[in-house]
């Protein structure tokens, strides 16, 4: 039961903010929310003279009847604080599984590709672009199954990324739907965790990308083993690529297979890996593929080296991984070879390779790592928060070799220095200079292969 000070205390809670809201009604009704004032003045005047009468520790008294102190106000006994609504409840995820999360990613890059002006190429010289524009989403349907679906436009058109389904159990990882084919560190590498803007040269040019099919990762401490099968990139099934050789017409798959140790000692991590690629391109063996790369910077469309329209049955690749992380510095570099077995002609081996070192200027900052692939880590001290974020430096010797026995497509050195500055997580800014030097390359008009060009690449880019 409400004691006569509790009362009086909730009838001074409403009736203080009174005057104001008399201001906003009519005179009639602020003149008896006055009257009413006075009324409430009086009684409490009342109840505190009924208090000092009575002597410190005597019990108060039981049940008073009702009397001018503790009638209730007729216009404000009505007058109560809304009951507070009921806090929505959280949206249980299914069987224990992650909320939805929204993820999406943009990067606008421009730059400059200077070679000799005899060249008369309109693809060199400064361009620009939107690189990616990615939305999607992640999350679990059970503590087992998992799934992440992305959309992404690039190049004017919209392409199905990473978009699979995940079981878990243990050690083991089945993943089916359209990823990646356990390809090199630094294909797997996201490409907002690269330590340049772009991938090393042979990725490009020996076609690594995200195909349709299944997948299966074992992991027992510093060991991963991933094997899988695929066919081609889902653009390449589209109804609309149907013909000779796309569409339901593409009857090409792969065997591929990666293979990693990542020990940690002491404070270094370390990474060795391995990997392995058939496939048979069937259907695609009467179409012709070429090998070629940009040079460096993805805003530009031409391509100054590379191979001449080929007829191949099977593509047989492998690859070596090395890196590390020690504090502030990081050091990685990768081989790889492919061997195109071509229709009705020796087969051709084609060869990459880089090496890179990286190292940060800011205090507590590192390169991150998970899952036998680079990742970033949020800067020690952001900016804004004490810091100016993280800032990186890399450098990079990147290398292609296109040339073999009677076909010559050129090789390119590619020596790249890069600047990352990360001012708060999920945001970065690239600066990158390229040197690259051609040998065998497309010819000047005077006939000359060999010749430089030079690259400037920027970019920003947010990931979320």
């Amino acid at each position: 039961m409400r004691t006569p000070v509790a009362a009086a205390a909730a009838a001074l809670a409403v009736a203080a903010p009174l005057p104001a809201f008399a201001q906003a009604i009519d005179a009639s009704e602020a003149a008896a929310l006055r009257s009413q004032i006075r009324e409430l003045r009086e009684r409490l005047e009342a109840l505190e003279s009924r208090l000092a009468a009575q002597a410190p520790g005597t019990a108060a008294p039981e049940s008073p009847a009702p009397d001018a102190a503790t009638a209730p106000i007729p216009a404000l006994a009505s007058v109560q604080a809304p009951a507070p609504a009921p806090a929505p409840a959280a949206t249980p995820s299914p069987a224990g599984g992650k909320a939805f999360k929204m993820k999406g990613r943009i990067q606008a890059d421009a730059g400059i590709v200077s070679a000799p002006s005899s060249l008369e190429d309109q693809g060199l010289g400064f361009s620009s672009e939107m690189r990616r524009i990615r939305l999607g989403a992640e999350g679990e349907l059970s503590p087992q199954f998992s799934y992440k679906l992305e959309v992404e436009l690039s190049d004017n058109a919209v392409d199905l990324v990473d978009t699979f389904l995940t079981f878990e159990q243990g050690r083991w990882q089945v993943r089916v739907g359209n990823q990646n084919a356990f390809w090199s560190l630094d294909e797997l590498t996201g490409d907002t965790s690269g330590s340049v803007m772009e991938r090393a040269a042979f990725t490009d040019a020996f076609a690594f990308e995200r195909r349709l099919g299944l997948g299966v990762q074992y992991t027992r401490g510093p060991l991963i083993a991933q094997l899988g099968v695929f066919t081609d990139d889902i653009t390449a099934l589209a109804n609309s690529s149907d013909g000779t050789s796309g569409g339901d017409e593409n009857n090409s798959y792969s065997v591929d297979g990666r293979l990693v140790l990542n020990p940690r000692l002491g404070a270094v991590q370390l990474h060795l890996g391995g990997s392995a690629h058939w496939r048979r391109l069937g259907r695609l063996a009467d179409a012709s593929i070429r090998y070629r790369q940009r040079p460096f910077l993805h805003t530009t469309n031409t391509r100054l080296i590379g191979t001449p329209a080929l007829k191949v049955e099977h593509e047989t690749m492998y690859g070596l991984e090395l890196a590390a992380i020690a504090g502030r510095w990081h050091g990685a570099g990768e081989y790889y070879a492919l061997t195109a077995d071509r229709v009705g002609a020796s087969p051709l081996t084609f060869r990459g390779a880089y090496a890179e070192l990286g190292y940060f200027l800011t205090r507590g900052d590192s390169r991150g790592y998970k899952g036998g692939i680079f990742t970033n880590n949020a800067p020690a001290r952001p900016l804004g928060e004490g810091g100016p974020g993280s800032i990186q430096v890399n450098l990079r010797y990147d290398w292609l070799d296109l040339n073999d026995r009677d076909v010559r497509g050129g090789t390119q050195d590619a020596y790249i220095a890069g600047l990352i500055w990360t001012p708060i997580r999920n945001l970065r800014f690239h600066l990158d200079y390229a040197l690259l030097r051609y040998t065998g390359a497309t010819a000047l008009p005077s006939g000359d292969d060999s010749y430089d060009a030079n690259v400037i690449g920027t970019r920003f880019e947010l990931d979320f």
